[in-house]
């Protein structure tokens, strides 16, 4: 018996889900925690075609968290082609901030359901986008060469602490992006 091939998914369930994934993104960021029915009403969908899409709020998380951090993966090489490495470094940095906004109020959850990194299969790529921009830096002279990417992350993870919700929580991501930076400069 064959299995049936799967049938193209129509463009208004994934209307629906991309408006489902933008909303979450958004709520998790301002806030930290959003429940899933307002998010479906945020997103001009009923909880049944949430719960579809996403039969549990893990499943939502989890499919933002590989979303972000591939973009975050696939935006490395990309801004060094358009920025010397020092700038695309700082560049790629405020992306990474932009992301721990979102990451700050489910880091729990993600960082379950990976195993920590021992099970995360984004984990060896972003490790590696981040040594591509180390290794432009130190190839130009701007960045120290021989930095390993994974102190980086680490320095970086601290960024998923801050609270959104403070009120300079921006400005305290840029302080420490800046220490960061400066911490790698040649």
């Amino acid at each position: 018996m064959n299995p049936q091939p799967s049938k193209p998914t129509r463009r208004d369930a994934r209307d629906n889900r991309d408006r489902i994934l933008s909303v979450a993104r958004a709520e998790l960021a301002a806030a930290g925690t959003a429940s899933l029915s307002a998010i479906a009403r945020k997103a001009g969908v009923g909880i049944g075609t949430l719960y579809r899409h996403f039969p549990t709020r893990e499943a939502l998380i989890m499919e933002l968290y590989r979303h972000d951090l591939q973009h975050l993966i696939d935006l490395a090489p990309e801004l060094l082609g358009t920025h010397p490495p020092l700038d695309a470094l700082r560049r790629w940095f405020a992306e990474v901030a932009h992301y721990g906004r979102l990451k700050f109020g489910v880091s729990e959850v993600v960082h379950a359901a990976t195993g920590g990194a021992a099970e995360d299969p984004m984990y060896g790529p972003f490790v590696d986008a981040i040594g591509v921009l180390l290794a432009a830096g130190a190839a130009d002279g701007s960045l120290k060469p021989g930095i390993d990417p994974e102190d980086v992350l680490l320095q970086l993870s601290v960024l998923w602490r801050i609270d959104p919700a403070r009120g300079d929580a921006e400005a305290r991501a840029a302080r420490i992006l800046a220490l960061i930076v400066d911490g790698l400069r040649a």
